[in-house]
C-alpha cells in the first residue's frame, strides 16, 4: 500500500480521539472552568475538525491504484496531459453525488454558522435545512462526496476503503449525539426521533404525501 495514502487513514483512524474531546464540553468546563473548558473543546474542534478534513483529502490525491468501471470503460479524457484520465462513465456517476454532497455539507456549515461548524460547540439544537433531512448534513454530504471523487479520480484504495471512513464518521456522530442530548435533553431526544442520523428516511415522505388530502383522493380514486 502506497505511504501517502497509508499515512492519510491512520491520520483519519488518530484524530477521532481528538474530537471526541472536543464534544465534551461539560465535562471539560466542569474540570477546567467554564471559560478555559470552552477554550481546550474549542482547540481541540479546530484540530480534529480540519484534522479530519485534510486527511480525508489526502485519501482522495495520494498515489494509489487506478479502476475502471466495465461499461463504456474505453471512453474518456486527459486532464492532466497523459498522466491523469477521467473514465465518462466515472463523471457521469460522481456528478451527482459531488453536486448533492457538497450542497447539504455547505447548507450545514451555513445554518450552524462556520464557527459551529470548526470548534462542534452548538448553541442551540437546529432542525430546519439540511437538518430536516438527516442529523448530520456534513457528514452525509462528505460521504457522498468521498463516493464522488473516488470514482471521479478511479482511486481503487479510496473505494475500497469506504466501508472504514463510514464506520469513523457513524463514531463521531455516535459521540456527537450522546454529548448534544446531556447537553439538550428532551429537545434533541425529539429532533432524533424525528429526522434520521445519515441517510434520508424517503418512506417517511412517501407516507406523508399519502396521508395528505391529494394523497388520500388519489387513492380513493383507484
Amino acid at each position: 500500500m502506497h505511504i501517502w495514502f497509508l499515512i492519510s487513514i491512520l491520520g483519519m483512524i488518530a484524530i477521532v480521539p481528538v474530537h471526541f474531546l472536543s464534544v465534551e464540553r461539560l465535562r471539560l468546563q466542569r474540570r477546567y472552568g467554564k471559560e478555559k473548558g470552552s477554550k481546550i473543546g474549542n482547540i481541540c474542534g479546530l484540530i480534529s475538525g480540519w484534522g479530519f478534513f485534510i486527511f480525508w483529502i489526502g485519501i482522495w490525491v495520494s498515489p494509489q491504484p487506478r479502476f475502471a468501471v466495465p461499461v463504456l470503460w474505453n471512453l474518456s479524457f486527459f486532464v492532466l496531459g497523459s498522466d491523469f484520465s477521467i473514465h465518462l462513465i466515472h463523471l457521469v456517476i460522481s456528478s451527482p453525488l459531488l453536486i448533492v454532497g457538497p450542497w447539504l455539507a455547505i447548507n450545514g456549515v451555513k445554518e450552524t454558522t462556520l464557527k459551529v461548524a470548526e470548534t462542534h460547540s452548538a448553541e442551540t439544537v437546529v432542525t430546519t435545512g439540511s437538518f430536516s433531512i438527516v442529523r448530520h448534513p456534513q457528514y452525509f454530504g462528505g460521504l457522498l462526496a468521498h463516493a464522488g471523487i473516488s470514482f471521479l479520480f478511479s482511486a481503487w484504495y479510496s473505494l475500497l476503503f469506504t466501508p472504514l471512513v463510514v464506520a469513523l464518521v457513524y463514531l463521531i456522530s455516535r459521540k456527537e449525539e450522546r454529548e448534544l442530548i446531556r447537553e439538550f435533553g428532551n429537545e434533541y431526544e425529539n429532533y432524533r426521533k424525528k429526522v434520521p442520523m445519515l441517510v434520508p428516511r424517503l418512506r417517511n415522505r412517501h407516507k406523508h404525501k399519502r396521508n395528505s388530502p391529494a394523497g388520500r383522493n388519489r387513492q380513493h380514486n383507484i
